[in-house]
């Protein structure tokens, strides 16, 4: 698995499963470029992998501007020379019960959790489709596969994820290049942390494995599928969820 003289793009990768995820990936001697919109935050993760074997850089980026896409996308490029793997990890939620939801709460979850995916594997392909090697993994939700109360929006986001990242595959295969999806379960983040311990104490007991993942654990399965030795793997949903979705 290691990733020497490869270079990857990160999205969403301030903290929680996209830090874990940049870190997990600069440790197998990846090139990385981590984005996100807070630069204190992204100044942390590039300090956080000052004794790993691969080299960190973070770049500014706000998934749902089609113009902040390309010219990043442009940047990573100008900097490293190449772009191999893109991870998409970026986005959000606004959850709130499907009668009561604004058509703008459902339109910008759709925009940061779909949209921005389609657009930045779009502009990354450019490159991988002319080297004839890529791995693009976009990180789903088991939300996309059994729906969540409150969260239609986001569930129908990752539900988009899955079939995009299906098509992707089908597309881009011929070209050596890759596209499958990470769905992680209940994971303990910063957006995890904040439920109540009611809904924690609730959550744990339909858990198989009777615990939350940790980031650590969703980076090393994208490392893997980063990686020459996942190869023949493409079109896939590896969730990762302790045997919820099960």
């Amino acid at each position: 698995m290691d990733l020497n003289e490869k270079v990857a793009l990160v999205t969403g990768g301030s903290r929680g499963i996209g830090k874990a995820i940049a870190l997990a990936l600069a440790s197998k001697s990846c090139k990385v470029a981590v984005c996100a919109r807070n630069e204190e935050k992204l100044a942390e993760v590039v300090q956080a992998s000052k004794e790993l074997a691969g080299e960190v850089e973070a770049f500014t980026l706000d998934v749902t501007s089609a113009d902040e896409i390309e010219s990043t996308v442009e940047a990573v490029l100008k900097r490293f020379g190449r772009l191999d793997i893109l991870v998409n990890n970026a986005g959000i939620t606004c959850d709130k019960l499907m009668p009561t939801m604004e058509d703008d709460e459902f339109d910008k979850v759709i925009d940061a959790n779909l949209k921005a995916v389609f657009r930045l594997t779009r502009a990354a392909s450019r490159f991988m489709m002319r080297a004839r090697w890529g791995r693009v993994i976009n990180i789903g939700s088991v939300a996309g596969i059994m729906g969540n109360p409150g969260q239609c929006n986001y569930s129908a986001a990752k539900a988009g994820v899955i079939g995009f990242s299906k098509s992707v595959a089908k597309e881009l295969a011929r070209r050596n290049i890759t596209c499958n999806v990470v769905a992680p379960g209940f994971i303990e983040t910063d957006m995890t942390d904040v439920l109540p311990p009611a809904v924690k104490e609730a959550v744990t007991p339909l858990i198989p494995m009777r615990r939350f993942g940790r980031s650590e654990e969703i980076a090393e399965v994208v490392a893997f599928l980063a990686s020459e030795v996942s190869s023949y793997i493409t079109g896939q949903v590896i969730v990762v969820d302790g045997g919820l979705n099960m």
